[in-house]
């Protein structure tokens, strides 16, 4: 589902929203109930006691607090996975030169891999 507007969202959801954004403003200090509902009321909204109060434990149970929901960037799947490509490539150029170093080698002897003498033989 897109959302185009916030007047689409039901009461409910809207509530939820406001909790959610109340807590990341509130960041890495001590999330309480009531910082949550302070938050809210700031910004011109209304939130119920007991959601306020299932946010701010939800997020004090954490074991990061609010960071356990806002990873770093980069730190998550999908779009992340790009920036290795650039070490990835420059460990291959250097398995690629170790590879053409082995290729080089003189095996002597003038045996074929069937242990002939590289005659021509039966093949």
């Amino acid at each position: 589902m897109t959302l185009t507007s916030i007047a689409d969202l039901s009461d409910a959801q809207k509530e939820e929203l406001v909790a959610s954004l109340s807590c990341l403003v509130i960041g890495d200090g001590e999330v309480s109930a009531e910082k949550i509902s302070a938050v809210a009321t700031a910004s011109g909204n209304s939130l119920s006691d007991a959601l306020a109060a299932l946010f701010a434990t939800v997020v004090t149970a954490a074991p990061k607090g609010v960071d356990s929901f806002t990873p770093p960037p980069g730190g998550g799947g999908g779009g992340g996975g790009g920036g290795g490509a650039a070490a990835g490539g420059a460990e291959a150029a250097v398995e690629e030169k170790e590879e053409e170093e082995e290729e080089e080698a003189e095996i002597g002897g003038g045996m074929d891999m069937f242990g002939g003498e590289g005659d021509g033989g039966d093949y």
